[in-house]
């Protein structure tokens, strides 16, 4: 079942966890600088002409925003704490709590920190590098999916069936 010729990051201190895309990290570094960069960009030089700041009152853009980023920070820092905090003895599917709603919710929690930043900024440049971002994380996490299905075979297809990849059921 396993693939030999996959490219896939080690974490070789923790042979529990599968491993993931050998670009993942770099990826997610390079698309906080770059949005950082023109969000910076965006407050003090680009400012186009934003017709939605002059229709949109900011009490109902901030709680939209803040709400986002909160759910982002949460989604990030359970997933984290699941994943790195426990250190188990083989590796296994972690498909509880936050991982029982959607399959990358570390992921996600990057994405809505994005998506967050761009509400509260109604930024077209932001979300142009928000809609860049959603298509490398599924990229990344297309990837990953695929190593997990090598290492767990039915148990983790059967998981994506309950699970979904970005949004939860109702």
């Amino acid at each position: 079942m396993k693939n030999k010729n996959m490219k896939v990051k080690r974490h070789e201190e923790r042979p529990d966890l599968t491993g993931e895309h050998p670009f993942g990290d770099l990826g997610q570094l390079i698309f906080l600088l770059i949005f950082l960069i023109v969000w910076i960009a965006d407050i003090f030089f680009i400012r186009l002409p934003d017709y939605l700041e002059l229709k949109i009152s900011l009490w109902i853009q901030i709680p939209p925003g803040v709400v986002i980023l909160l759910y982002g920070f949460y989604l990030a820092r359970k997933s984290m704490k699941m994943v790195f905090g426990t250190k188990r003895n083989t590796p296994e599917i972690i498909n509880k709590k936050v991982y029982d709603k959607v399959r990358h919710p570390m992921y996600l929690g990057a994405l809505l920190f994005y998506l967050g930043i761009t509400v509260l900024m109604l930024s077209l440049p932001l979300f142009i590098i928000f809609i860049a971002a959603f298509i490398f994380y599924n990229l990344i996490a297309r990837h990953e999916e695929k190593l997990l299905l090598n290492q767990f075979g039915d148990d983790y297809a059967n998981y994506m069936k309950r699970v979904r990849r970005w949004t939860p059921r109702l």
